[in-house]
């Protein structure tokens, strides 16, 4: 009997693509992939705490007019959860409020993003297309871009990314070995758990849907049931079961909803916005004819082989062959050069979609509002120029006691003093503030009025008219919208607080800020557009002379308008309130007003500062070198007196060159 070989007790049976080296090769690639999305989304986290800083999207800065607010409690929950789209919005007013907190508002974004990316992952897995899995950091980058142009469109985005996640569930079953009729039953219930949640993003999921029939499994009848769906469901239970109005009921959450176009803020960036919808159905259709194209040309090279009877050799280019060969053997330098182009792409987009000058004016208006006045001139100098920059800087310098120190250290303009421009006569979010400081409380009320309007139920709005009220004495009214903010997230303290004082003293005499403000009230009823600016100044001061606001705005208001004979009038006057010393604008306006009108002007013991006598003679003497001639001076007496009101005097410029 012939000796027969020893059979191995272990029989290890490998395919051609299950070798070890495969296996490792496989390992590697997905290893590398997920260190690819962990640096890029920690990269992503970063850029948005440390530079886009959510927390001023939340603030909105009078230019982002769609910002949700938030209460705590049932009473506003349940109208969520009465319409298609509520659920939604519900999340996405909630999640806002994250913003409050740029580190917090940062990682919810990131959350979104990743979600996104890893559902356009799993739709190519499970349509066999891998290699095109880049395309999952493209809705990350577009909600980069988004954020870094200070928009608001969460609402919009979490519609897209609820479309997305139920996407991924039909798509496994309906790639799977599942019956028809159940994965018919899918797509219903799945249909309608999507439609309530997110209104009229609904129709996108219907889309991708039939494309999935159609391009993948090439059931055109069933693809287009889907599309019938997408207007029987929306007409059923959007008009007919919860009443909404037709519209609403197919385009509610939609980028195209009149809830964003009607209003030309908040078309800002829109068009990201739709190009980021239209990212998963192309994904599904450029892959669904690339597959189409590769089958064809598959069976045509069958048939040809057929028909000659020999197998028919691939045209090999040997330079693409070679290099794909080394990244194949080379991991490392395949994943690095993956991640170098995903930075390069990613950093391109942001460079050149950020708006530095927005960026500016959001982090002006906001260290404004919570008075942080330091950090505001230090953000101020990126843009100078900008009107509403330079109209809150000169609130910064009166508040830093610098106005008449530095105010032509920086740009201005008599209309940045008050943005009292026809072109910034909406501008009611830039000055309620100041309004209110100054003691004008009835064009303050005013203006919150029309930013509560415009803007909605903002805590930072209801929590200003609560304070005029008190001030006013309005108890009731203040405690109307004390009562609101007491259910937001972040100011019910402070609501609680005056809730309680109110409580125990209606006329809050023991309110130390409350009475400050009702020292410089105008005793009568003025409308908002009885009283010119500078009429406005004068009836604060007769009301409360030592309204040191009124008066360097005054001050500043004269020196802006050339108008020096008032100017130096109201300076005789300067010693009531309490300076220490003459401010420099204030001894150059009058030393102005001395060499021109060769008239003296007694400021008692305020005496004039040498250098500024110095100064101003050597002012004169540059120009009369050049026979007079303005524009021929400019530039020697820019380099030596840019910063003084002399320069501005003459010129009607201050401030560094931009």
């Amino acid at each position: 009997m012939p000796h027969s070989p020893r059979k191995s007790s272990v029989r290890i049976a490998v395919s051609p693509s299950g070798t070890p080296e495969t296996a490792k090769r496989h390992s590697s690639r997905d290893w590398g992939r997920r260190s690819h999305d962990v640096l890029f989304f920690a990269l992503f986290y970063l850029y948005l705490w440390l530079y886009v800083n959510p927390r001023l999207i939340y603030h909105g800065a009078g230019v982002i007019t769609n910002f949700p607010v938030f209460y705590r409690g049932g009473s506003f929950f349940l109208p969520f959860l009465s319409y298609p789209g509520g659920p939604v919005e519900y999340l996405a007013a909630f999640v806002s409020q994250l913003f409050y907190y740029s580190w917090l508002g940062a990682f919810a974004i990131t959350v979104q993003a990743a979600l996104m990316s890893l559902c356009i992952e799993t739709i190519a897995n499970a349509i066999h297309s891998t290699h095109v899995r880049g395309i999952r950091f493209l809705p990350p980058i577009l909600l980069l871009v988004l954020y870094t142009q200070y928009t608001y469109f969460l609402e919009t985005t979490l519609a897209l990314l609820t479309v997305l996640l139920t996407t991924c569930l039909y798509v496994k079953a309906a790639l799977s070995r599942t019956k028809n009729f159940k994965c018919v039953g899918v797509f219903l219930i799945l249909s309608v758990m999507v439609y309530y949640l997110s209104g009229g993003a609904f129709l996108l999921f219907v889309v991708l849907c039939a494309m999935v029939e159609l391009m993948f499994r090439a059931r055109w009848t069933r693809s287009l049931f889907y599309c019938l769906s997408g207007v029987v469901i929306p007409y059923v239970l959007g008009r007919l079961i919860f009443g909404v109005s037709l519209i609403d009921a197919f385009s509610n959450l939609l980028p195209f909803s009149w809830k964003i176009l009607n209003y030309d803020a908040r078309k800002r960036a829109i068009t990201i916005v739709y190009v980021l919808y239209l990212i998963p159905p192309l994904t599904l259709l450029i892959i669904g004819l690339w597959q189409m194209l590769r089958k064809r040309r598959y069976s045509r090279k069958k048939r040809n082989e057929k028909a000659s009877g020999r197998k028919q050799r691939p045209v090999v280019f040997n330079l693409p062959t070679r290099v794909s060969v080394w990244f194949r053997r080379s991991p490392k330098l395949h994943h690095a050069a993956g991640l170098s182009l995903l930075l390069a792409v990613t950093g391109c987009a942001v460079f050149f979609s950020r708006n530095e000058n927005l960026r500016t004016r959001f982090k002006v208006d906001y260290c404004a509002y919570h008075k942080k006045w330091l950090d505001l001139l230090t953000s101020a100098q990126r843009c100078p120029t900008d009107p509403f920059v330079a109209y809150t800087v000169n609130r910064a310098l009166y508040h830093r006691g610098r106005l008449g120190y530095d105010m032509f250290s920086w740009p201005q303009h008599p209309d940045c003093l008050f943005l009292s421009d026809k072109k910034y006569e909406w501008t009611y979010w830039q000055i309620f503030d100041f309004y209110l400081d100054l003691g004008v409380v009835n064009m303050a009320e005013h203006a919150l009025t029309e930013s509560l309007e415009e803007l909605g139920e903002r805590p930072m709005i209801l929590q200003r008219l609560a304070l005029i009220n008190m001030v006013k004495g309005n108890g009731d009214s203040a405690n109307i919208y004390l009562s609101a903010l007491s259910k937001t997230l972040y100011h019910a303290d402070w609501a609680n607080h005056y809730l309680n004082r109110l409580r125990t003293d209606p006329n809050l005499s023991s309110d130390s800020y409350i009475q400050h403000l009702r020292s410089l009230c105008l005793d009568k009823n003025y409308s908002v557009y009885a009283l010119s600016k500078e009429r406005t100044l004068l009836q604060l001061l007769e009301k409360n002379p030592r309204n040191r606001m009124a008066f360097e705005y005054l001050m500043a208001w004269y020196m802006l308008k050339k108008q020096l004979g008032k100017c130096v009038q109201k300076m005789e006057g300067i010693r009531d309130l309490g300076y220490a010393e003459l401010p420099p604008h204030y001894e150059e306006a009058a030393l102005i007003y001395i060499y021109a009108t060769g008239k003296s002007l007694d400021l008692g013991d305020y005496r004039a500062r040498p250098q500024k006598r110095q100064q101003i003679e050597d002012f004169t003497r540059i120009l009369n070198r050049y026979g007079g001639n303005k524009q021929a001076a400019s530039r020697e007496l820019s380099e030596k007196f840019r910063n003084t009101y002399f320069f501005y005097y003459r010129y009607e410029s201050s401030g560094p060159e931009k």
